[in-house]
């Protein structure tokens, strides 16, 4: 590929009118784009009329630093041109007299002003490409390049100002005064426990803070449904519900300013995710729809709206939602899939994020199917006798002995076991305070695996002639995880109600998953992808020995972390991403598990425990994709 560059246009420094005819190879990396240019051309011309990705922002007056390039000397066979030293003119007063807030490295060049005089080799760093791959601190976007929304340009009013104007999709939307670096963003997941935050460079792609905080609408009710059920009893109760949400994406937001030391002007546009009724709450819209058949959506496909419509403090940013899939399958699973992406996979994934609720997502890149399963709050350490939220203190570890039945614990705070030296000392501060939502898991998994559970879930009481760790506890028996000789209360237990807490709420999130498969005629997955913060922490061999997820190779499992976090990241970076997450959510088949007639007999079928042994990673195969088609009659 050939081109021919023209000289520099108005506004390169320190150039004078030249009839050189005399023309350079000059060849960019990493994209290996190269051409003929004009002797005295700048770098930043000549990689505009050869279509490198070459950010700049000013004009080419000198003042962003954007246009940063790394000139290189020597032979380059590849290429079959020498590199001289005087190939790039020498250091110009604009570079001389820089002082923008991205300061000239060591080696590097302003694009805008480096002339060309021979043949070169000009690397365009990663910082200094406009669709850059994305700077990731506590989200995980993957191989993410950007595709900006916005944009700016660096200007000087009539009064001879200095002033940054912004575009949204090439278009000018603002005016601010001065030199703004940098203009950002706010990526937030709306949870129904948590919401989470990110404030983004909207240039480099880099997390300059992230928040967190309790989604204070928990007052209201843990589970969705009992939010829906407030609204229906109580004259204004939706208003209460929107109020709460949008004061905590307040506070959250000046939260993660106050961290970057970013002004609230700077805020040109924010992305939000939730599942439905989050998203219509944060709207502004009545939920109730939502808690019936046929559960109609009051919004299909994303919504654009503003912040100040949202009545958050923020004068200057575009809000972008993202679209909901279904009626009880919101944005933060679009999110997620976007970020995971099935659909660009051949391989059968299927992706579930555990919370109140458990999203599941089946599929490749060949269809999606996507439901949602009412497991409750029981996986978050609620409806648990000692249940806690994972916190310092809280157990998230168990293992039990084969033989003697006596347990070891592991505790937020702390990397020691209970039978390890020095483990007192090492949780003296926290004290062991209850039960987190993975530690229940394990729990239940080790009894089940030592016999102290049956396949119905009954805690068998005549261990206790063996065991003093199982004790009666009226008609039932618990099984004592840690016992505090000095304050008896203080003991921890897992009751019969425990067991069966966490039956129900793995019975249906295993019959949503067997839903889908049996709508997508499968019966089994090549991998598993557990998001959200219980997935993040729940072993995969203890998930399968309770029932919570298909058995394959623990290899296969993986743990995802806030993938609709990650998501609206991902939207918040890239037009091509928003278009992508539009047109995934029209292609995923929707169950409603509500109004599923086999929900149910799928639903009785997981309240037991399949085995009691963790699957053998060594003999399990990948998974795969085997079909089990059913017998169809002449009426399907």
């Amino acid at each position: 590929m050939a081109h021919d560059v023209g000289p520099a246009g108005a506004g390169a420094a320190d150039q004078t009118t030249t009839s050189v005819t005399d023309q350079h190879q000059i060849v960019f990396t990493p994209s290996g784009l190269h051409g003929s240019v004009d002797d005295g051309t700048t770098v930043l011309a000549a990689a505009a009329q050869l279509g490198v990705d070459l950010d700049t922002v000013c004009g080419g007056r000198g003042i962003c630093g954007r246009c940063q390039v790394s000139p290189s000397v020597g032979e380059f066979a590849k290429w079959a041109i020498s590199v001289d030293d005087d190939a790039l003119s020498p250091w110009t007063s604009v570079e001389s007299d820089y002082r923008g807030r991205r300061a000239i490295k060591d080696g590097q060049r302003l694009g805008c002003s480096a002339q060309i005089h021979g043949d070169i080799v000009i690397d365009v760093p990663p910082e200094s490409q406009i669709h850059k791959q994305v700077i990731r601190k506590g989200v995980d976007v993957g191989d993410l390049r950007l595709d900006p929304i916005h944009t700016v340009r660096y200007e000087t009013d009539e009064a001879a100002h200095d002033v940054t104007i912004v575009l949204r999709y090439g278009e000018p939307v603002l005016t601010l005064d001065g030199i703004v670096d940098p203009i950002v963003g706010i990526a937030v997941d709306i949870g129904s426990t948590t919401i989470a935050g990110h404030l983004i460079d909207l240039a480099s792609g880099e997390v300059l803070a992230t928040a967190g905080r309790m989604n204070p609408q928990i007052r209201f009710g843990e589970d969705l449904m009992s939010r829906v059920s407030y609204v229906m009893m109580n004259p204004g109760g939706d208003t209460e519900l929107t109020k709460a949400v949008r004061t905590a994406l307040n506070e959250m937001t000046a939260e993660l300013l106050a961290e970057a030391d970013i002004a609230p002007e700077h805020v040109v546009d924010m992305t939000l995710v939730g599942n439905p009724i989050m998203h219509h709450l944060v709207l502004g819209l009545d939920p109730t729809p939502l808690g019936q058949a046929p559960f109609p959506l009051a919004i299909e496909g994303a919504h654009h709206t503003t912040a100040q419509e949202l009545e958050l403090d923020l004068a200057n940013a575009a809000v972008y939602v993202a679209p909901c899939i279904a009626g009880h399958v919101g944005a933060d699973t679009a999110a997620a899939i976007l970020n995971e992406g099935p659909h660009r996979s051949t391989a059968i994934q299927l992706l579930v994020d555990v919370g109140t609720n458990a999203e599941i997502v089946l599929g490749n890149s060949e269809r999606l199917f996507a439901c949602s399963s009412p497991t409750g709050p029981a996986f978050e350490g609620a409806q648990i006798s000692s249940g806690q939220r994972a916190t310092a203190g809280a157990i998230e570890r168990v293992r039990i002995n084969r033989e003697t039945l006596e347990a070891d614990v592991r505790v937020i705070g702390s990397e020691l076991w209970s039978n390890e030296p020095g483990f007192d000392n090492a949780v003296a501060a926290s004290g062991i305070t209850g039960i987190c939502g993975s530690g229940i898991i394990e729990a239940v998994s080790e009894m089940v695996s030592c016999g102290i559970i049956d396949k119905a879930g009954v805690i068998r009481g005549e261990l206790a002639a063996t065991s003093t760790r199982i004790v009666a506890d009226e008609r039932t028996f618990d099984y004592v995880l840690h016992a505090d000789a000095t304050t008896p209360d203080a003991t921890i237990c897992v009751t019969q109600a425990d067991v069966r807490a966490i039956q129900l709420a793995k019975a249906a999130l295993k019959a949503g998953i067997d839903l889908l498969l049996e709508h997508a005629e499968l019966t089994t997955v090549d991998e598993i992808r557990l998001a959200g913060a219980f997935g993040a922490h729940i072993d995969p061999a203890h998930a399968m020995v309770v029932g919570l997820i298909p058995e394959i190779a623990v290899d296969n499992v993986r743990a995802v972390g806030n993938s609709a976090g990650s998501g609206a990241v991902r939207t918040l970076l890239s037009a091509e991403q928003r278009r992508e997450v539009e047109a995934v959510v029209r292609d995923v088949t929707k169950i409603e598990t509500a109004v599923e007639p086999r929900f149910q007999e799928h639903f009785v079928t997981a309240l037991g425990f399949p085995r009691s042994t963790a699957p053998d990673t060594a003999t399990q195969g990948s998974g795969g994709r085997r079909r089990s088609r059913r017998t169809r009659s002449s009426n399907d």
